[in-house]
C-alpha cells in the first residue's frame, strides 16, 4: 500500500465519485478532493498541492511556482485532452511526468459537435421558442443533408466529425496543414486551402488545438470570407476565435448563427454571446458524457497506477517521457 496523496482538481470528478475511485483507494493511494469544489486560482493550487504525490488535473495553472511549492509531486495526470495550463518544461525540470487521456473522449466531442451543427441546420432552437411560445409554422430552416461541410483541425475529433457527416451525403472539407491527403482520404475528405474552406462551407466546424498559430484564427477577415448563410461551430477552444469580431458578424448578419461549447473566457460572464437569439451556447461539457468522463477517468488512474510502478502507461500518453526516470 503505497499511501501516498493523490489530490483531485478537476471538476467532472467531484459529483461523479465511481469505479475510478474505488481503483485508486484499491491501490492504496490516499484521494483527497480540492476543499473549495470549484477551479483553483494560481494561489490557492499553491496552497493545496503541497504532499501531493500525483493530481488530477483540472484546468488550473501548472507553472514553475506552483509546482517549486509541491516537491512531492511526481505525476499530473490531466483530466482531458489539452494541456495550455501545463508547463510541460517546467514539470520536465521537477521531474514530474505529465499524463494525458488522449482518446478516451473524442466520440463524445464529436457527438457534441454534430449535435449543434444539426441543432443550427434544423432551427430547433427557434422552433422550441416558437411553440412554447404559442406559435406555430411560418419557418423554414436549411437543413443538413448534401450541404457543404468544413472542418478545421482533422486530428482524432475532427476525423470522427467528419464520420458523422458522411450519413448525410454531405461534401466535406478540411483543412489542417499537418495532415497528409491519404490520412483522410477513405472519410471523403477534400483537403483545401482554409480560405477555400471558409469560402464554400454551409457549416464550419473547428477542432484545432490551442496553439500561437491558431490564435483569432477565425477573426473579421476570415469571418468576413464565409457565406452569410453558414454556420460556425466551436468545440475546440475558445481563443481560435475573435469573440468580438464573431458578436459583429451575428448581429449584423455577416453569417447566420453559431454553436459554441467554448469561450475565450469561462464561464462566459456578462459575454454579448448570451443575448444573442442566434446562437447555440453550451458550458464546455462537449465531452462530458457519462461514459467519456468514466472513461478519462480511468485514464487518468491507470496512468498514476503505471507510473507509481515505474512502467509506461502507454505510448504517447506520457508528454515528457524522460521524467519518468524520477517519478
Amino acid at each position: 500500500m503505497s499511501g501516498k496523496k493523490v489530490l483531485v482538481c478537476a471538476m467532472q470528478l467531484h459529483k461523479r465519485r465511481g469505479p475510478w475511485l474505488q481503483k485508486l483507494e484499491e491501490a492504496g493511494f490516499e484521494v483527497e478532493f480540492n476543499t473549495l469544489g470549484r477551479k483553483l486560482t494560481h494561489d490557492e493550487l499553491i496552497e493545496q498541492l503541497p504532499g501531493a504525490y500525483a493530481t488530477i488535473a483540472g484546468s488550473e495553472p501548472y507553472d514553475e511556482s506552483s509546482l517549486s511549492a509541491a516537491p512531492e509531486l511526481r505525476i499530473i495526470a490531466r483530466w482531458g485532452v489539452g494541456y495550455d495550463q501545463v508547463d510541460v518544461d517546467a514539470a520536465t525540470r521537477h521531474g514530474v511526468a505529465v499524463a494525458m487521456a488522449f482518446g478516451a473522449n473524442h466520440e463524445a466531442v464529436a457527438d457534441a459537435a454534430f449535435a449543434l451543427t444539426s441543432a443550427l441546420a434544423n432551427d430547433v432552437l427557434q422552433y422550441h421558442n416558437l411553440v412554447t411560445g404559442g406559435g406555430w409554422g411560418g419557418r423554414y430552416h436549411v437543413g443538413l443533408h448534401r450541404k457543404t461541410v468544413g472542418i478545421v483541425g482533422l486530428g482524432r475529433i475532427g476525423r470522427a466529425f467528419a464520420r458523422r457527416c458522411r450519413g448525410f451525403e454531405t461534401r466535406i472539407l478540411g483543412y489542417d496543414p499537418l495532415i497528409p491527403p491519404d490520412a483522410v482520404q477513405d472519410l471523403g475528405v477534400e483537403l483545401v486551402a482554409l480560405e477555400e474552406l471558409l469560402k464554400e462551407s454551409d457549416f464550419i466546424s473547428l477542432h484545432a488545438p490551442r496553439a500561437p498559430e491558431t490564435e483569432n484564427l477565425i477573426n473579421r477577415e476570415t469571418l468576413a470570407l464565409m457565406k452569410s448563410s453558414a454556420y460556425l461551430i466551436n468545440t475546440s477552444r475558445g481563443n481560435v476565435i475573435d469573440e468580438g469580431a464573431l458578436v459583429e458578424a451575428l448581429t449584423r448578419g455577416g453569417i447566420a448563427g453559431a454553436g459554441l461549447d467554448v469561450f475565450a473566457a469561462e464561464p462566459p460572464g456578462d459575454s454579448p454571446l448570451l443575448k444573442l437569439d442566434n446562437v447555440l451556447l453550451m458550458p464546455h461539457s462537449a465531452g462530458a458524457s457519462a461514459d467519456a468522463v468514466e472513461g478519462v477517468s480511468q485514464r487518468c488512474v491507470d496512468s498514476i497506477i503505471a507510473i507509481d510502478r515505474g512502467e509506461n502507461p502507454g505510448d504517447g500518453l506520457v508528454l515528457n517521457p524522460e521524467a519518468l526516470a524520477g517519478s
